[in-house]
């Protein structure tokens, strides 16, 4: 799923972390993070109409010896109502290159934009053959192509290399999370889970229960992408993103690494001949922080969790499956309109703390295109 370049060797990897480990008798206790999601129950969502869920985690509490991460997530589901015309933006299988508007494929993001994409118009509606038509996605990246990987600087307790190695792990958790193709198919995230540093016992205690018994207490998409094979297949083999990936000095002298991307998945139903296209968005910010194993115990290679936020347009509005659910046109016309606040998943110059915010406790809000 273009995962990009091959990144530094995990031998290598793992060798300077145990370096670092060196001569630290005294290291802290381990890492402890809460999972825990407080979500507020809204509207189930009718048709007509495409689901955005919005997720958000409290920020990471600082404790003698150990990270306690609090996550607080608010769960906001959204409903989409679209009249024919309107449905754009659909993930296409193929090249990277732009469909059916002959524009350019866009520079990675580098910085947040200043404003949405432009409305595509509404004659162009998305076909199998190209399922991002008439979208913005059509002009993002394939994979981890339309994700920013920023330049490598010594930062905290990690040199150079060292930095630029933690930016390719928290790219490589990215497309094992939210691209991989057997993770998309509701296959369990094994090499994504890997990265998360074992030591965080509750972290570990919600993934457990986010796989084994859905809630909403523990959705395993606020940090994963699946779809339930059974009703929904991928159209073609490519996810359109458009994100970047930050970085800074974070607590004891960790590089604390921010994600903010957003993933485009078009799909029809499962039955065979099935040629309707719907698509999903998701826009996740994860922040994660690479430990100085002098300071806090954690597995060389892995990261620790630190919050994470989720926005979901058409991937089911209050339902905890543990799969994304999306509508097609039979749905949406049975479907009542949301009453919820106006939300366009193709605006990423809003921050996703803002969007939260605009989100709050309305309940089912409205996509204004898909």
């Amino acid at each position: 799923m273009g995962k990009g370049e091959p990144s530094i060797p995990d031998e290598e990897w793992e060798r300077f972390l145990r370096e670092a480990e060196a001569g630290t008798a005294g290291a802290p206790e381990e890492p402890s993070a809460r999972a825990r999601m407080v979500a507020q129950r809204l509207r189930e969502e009718t048709g007509g109409q495409e689901p955005w869920r919005s997720g958000q985690p409290a920020r990471r509490q600082r404790s003698k010896g150990w990270y306690a991460i609090g996550v607080l997530v608010a769960v906001a589901l959204a409903v989409v109502a679209l009249d024919p015309g309107r449905v754009a933006g659909w993930f296409g299988g193929g090249g990277g290159g732009a469909e059916g508007g002959g524009s350019a494929p866009l520079a990675v993001e580098s910085k947040r934009p200043s404003q949405p994409p432009p409305t595509e118009a509404a004659a162009q509606q998305p076909t199998v053959e190209q399922p991002f038509r008439g979208s913005p996605a059509a002009q993002w990246g394939d994979g981890t192509a339309g994700i920013g990987l920023p330049g490598a600087r010594a930062t905290g307790w990690m040199s150079k290399k060292q930095v630029a190695q933690a930016l390719e792990k928290s790219r490589d958790f990215l497309a094992e999370s939210s691209l991989d193709p057997g993770v998309l198919r509701g296959e369990r995230p094994e090499k994504a889970i890997a990265l998360i540093n074992p030591r965080q016992s509750d972290v570990q205690d919600y993934l457990t229960a986010a796989f084994r018994s859905p809630s909403r207490k523990n959705d395993p998409l606020l940090l994963f992408s699946r779809f339930e094979k059974t009703k929904v297949r991928l159209v073609g083999d490519v996810v359109k993103t458009r994100g970047r990936i930050t970085y800074r000095e974070g607590e004891r002298g960790a590089v604390e690494v921010t994600t903010d991307v957003t993933y485009v998945y078009p799909v029809v139903r499962a039955a065979a001949g099935s040629d309707e296209v719907a698509r999903t968005i998701v826009r996740r910010e994860v922040v994660m922080s690479w430990d100085d194993p002098a300071k806090v115990v954690i597995e060389p290679g892995t990261f620790s969790l630190v919050s994470y936020k989720v926005d979901t347009t058409n991937g089911g509005c209050d339902t905890f499956t543990g799969y994304l659910t999306p509508k097609f046109s039979a749905e949406r016309a049975a479907s009542r309109p949301g009453d919820g606040a106006e939300v366009d998943p193709y605006d990423r110059s809003t921050s996703m703390e803002a969007r939260m915010r605009k989100a709050g406790d309305a309940g089912c809000g409205t996509a204004t295109r898909s």
